[in-house]
């Protein structure tokens, strides 16, 4: 009987290995990243022993990391991007000087050399990308202050591997320090700036274009085989200089984020991006060598618990120094403390260039990835034990849905505008469940006997533990736009039954939201501005009467304006064109009204206590031209 081929075969038990360990983790409230690595264990040499080509395997699952990192880019807009250069390059450099030198004087008062003290310092001072990333996109924390200062350090790092790296062989001596290898780091240096240059002019150029050209083939398979090409070479590009393949992906994301194929990459890369990054989590699993740490589990438990108390005393005075919630430091300072996933390169390098010996070397990787082990049970540790004393220290205590809720609306943020709709309903006896993940302003709302709900409404599981499938009415009043955008898209796909009563910030979230099938959406200031424009009038001679008549005449145009510009949202000069139109009509009529309104004044004989205000006091205001009435 013919065997199996091998891929086949380990294909068969990595799917297995995830199928069962990371449903069955995320059932213990483990997290998804646990159930992975304890299933690459388990397959592994020091399991069952099912695989055995782990280097391999590693190797081919970071293309996980890589395509994580140009769906972040793809969040990023450049300009964007330019507005973290500091957070990146200062904050970040803080990180990884201020670890880098606690470390290194920790070692060296061990009586290790300042040479293995240094490298074994600059390795561990670096941290996981992978997990911190998956982790903060699980806890929806990038958004927030935190989210965003963790990915700029991240990202910095990704940067200072290089320069890491380089430095190797001559901590090593084995560099040549004659003019010919001095002329050969100048070429490596141009060779770098080239390809970056390269991809950014490229990136500017000839993506859209190109990924233009394929769209129009209506061929999806195509399309999702060169958004893989895209990022794979762009990877490839900048491992050919000897940059980070994960960098150079995460600026091919940045170049497509303001595109319009950026949604169907998102959709197209998501799937693999998912499981390769989970294959990844495997292979780290597997690769953690027990036989290194039976024989010494004393020198292993000092190291990676002395590394990660070490490097969290300086990040947490980092997350003081930043500003970040208190709240959310723990958080912060446990994703950023573990080793990352580039310290094995940093660690087999240095073996090669003779700066570690090589058991040296297998020491340090295995508490790196044992670090990346314990971090998800630190983690859980500090969700149970650490974040309610935050929340009792303020006399409240975030309280995530346990329980499914029956009320008929739900609430999705209780900010300003969600307090106004809630306290609506509550004044007419009408049920409803809260959710905001804002704790400062869940102590705040407790404060005066609301009951909040700590969650996040983008989760698809507590949309359900709130009551989706059964309430009438979700009541989206988040502040973030995209967050928002989410929301429906999990409710239209979820629960179609489900109404929705959508907050839009501005006339571009107006029109996104109705592009995804939202009718019942309001503008948070314009019924404000309206009452504001309706008191102006009064203190310029209008009657009360006049004032309002005015103002719901001026109402019923701008709806009907705005349905006149939604087919054309798309096209700047259409909609200019239309809003021009619509208010050369509006004034027209206003001034035929207001000339038909002095007429029978003057016929009957009435005089106001206070004058109409004069046609040269109505044209005080801003010229037409440097307004935006549809704002």
């Amino acid at each position: 009987m013919e065997h199996a081929p091998t891929w086949l075969t380990n294909s068969l038990i990595y799917l297995g290995a995830a199928v069962l360990g990371v449903p069955l983790s995320r059932y213990l409230g483990l997290g998804s990243i646990i159930g992975y690595l304890a299933a690459g264990i388990a397959i592994g040499p020091w399991g069952l022993g099912l695989v055995s080509n782990v280097q391999d395997i590693l190797h081919f699952a970071e293309v996980g990391v890589v395509l994580m990192l140009f769906l972040i880019g793809l969040e990023l807009e450049p300009r964007r991007l330019w507005n973290l250069r500091r957070p990146i390059f200062g904050w970040g450099s803080v990180q990884m000087l201020g670890c880098t030198a606690l470390l290194c004087a920790a070692a060296m008062a061990v009586g290790l050399p300042w040479r293995v003290s240094l490298v074994a310092a600059l390795g561990l001072a670096l941290s996981s990308t992978a997990s911190a990333l998956q982790t903060m996109g699980e806890r929806n924390m990038l958004p927030t202050s935190s989210g965003q200062a963790g990915f700029s350090i991240l990202l910095f790092q990704d940067v200072a591997a290089i320069p890491v790296l380089a430095l190797l062989p001559l901590l090593g001596g084995l560099a040549d320090a004659s003019d010919a290898a001095g002329g050969s780091r100048w070429l490596e240096a141009a060779k770098i700036l080239a390809v970056v240059g390269g991809i950014v002019l490229g990136g500017r150029l000839l993506l859209r274009p190109l990924l233009r050209w394929i769209a129009r083939s209506k061929t999806p398979e195509i399309f999702t085989a060169a958004a893989l090409l895209l990022v794979l070479a762009n990877a490839a590009l900048m491992q050919l200089v000897g940059l980070s393949m994960a960098l150079g992906a995460f600026l091919a994301g940045v170049l497509l984020a303001e595109s319009e194929y950026r949604r169907e990459l998102e959709t197209d890369i998501e799937p693999f991006k998912g499981l390769l990054l989970g294959l990844f989590f495997i292979a780290v699993g597997m690769s953690i060598d027990f036989g290194v740490l039976r024989q010494s589990a004393g020198m292993m438990a000092l190291l990676v618990f002395g590394f990660l108390a070490l490097k969290a005393v300086v990040i947490y005075a980092l997350g003081r120094a930043m500003g970040l919630p208190a709240q959310e430091r723990p958080v912060f300072t446990l994703l950023l403390a573990q080793g990352g996933e580039f310290a094995f390169v940093v660690f087999q390098a240095a073996a090669g260039a003779q700066v570690l010996a090589p058991q040296t070397s297998s020491l340090l990787i295995g508490a790196v990835t044992v670090s990346m082990l314990l971090s998800p049970l630190l983690l859980v540790l500090v969700d149970k034990l650490v974040l309610p004393r935050y929340a009792r220290g303020k006399s409240a205590q975030l309280e995530e849905i346990s329980e499914p809720q029956q009320a008929p609306v739900i609430i999705a943020g209780f900010g300003r505008y969600g307090q106004i709709v809630g306290r609506l309903l509550t004044a007419q006896g009408i049920a409803a469940t809260v959710l905001d993940h804002d704790a400062d302003m869940i102590e705040a709302a407790r404060t005066f006997g609301y009951k909040v709900f700590y969650g996040d409404a983008t989760r698809l599981d507590l949309l359900r533990t709130a009551g989706a499938q059964t309430a009438k009415v979700l009541v989206i009043a988040v502040d973030d736009t995209a967050q928002s955008l989410k929301i429906v898209e999990l409710a239209h796909e979820h629960f179609p039954g489900l109404e929705l009563v959508a907050r839009a910030r501005d006339v571009t979230h107006w029109n996104e939201l109705r592009d995804r099938g939202v009718t019942r959406v309001e503008r948070e200031v314009f019924e404000s501005s309206l009452r504001s424009g309706r008191t102006v009038l009064e203190v310029l001679g209008f009657t009360p009467h006049e004032a309002r008549t005015q103002a719901m005449r001026f109402r019923r145009h701008n709806f009907q304006l705005f349905e006149q510009m939604y087919p054309h949202h798309k096209d700047r000069a259409k909609v200019i064109a239309v809003v021009k139109q619509g208010r050369r009509q509006l004034e027209e009529q206003m001034a035929h009204e207001r000339a038909e309104r002095e007429a029978r004044r003057g016929k009957e004989g009435f005089v106001s206590a206070e004058p109409l205000p004069s046609e040269d006091q109505r044209s005080n205001a801003p010229p037409a031209s440097q307004r935006e009435p549809w704002r």
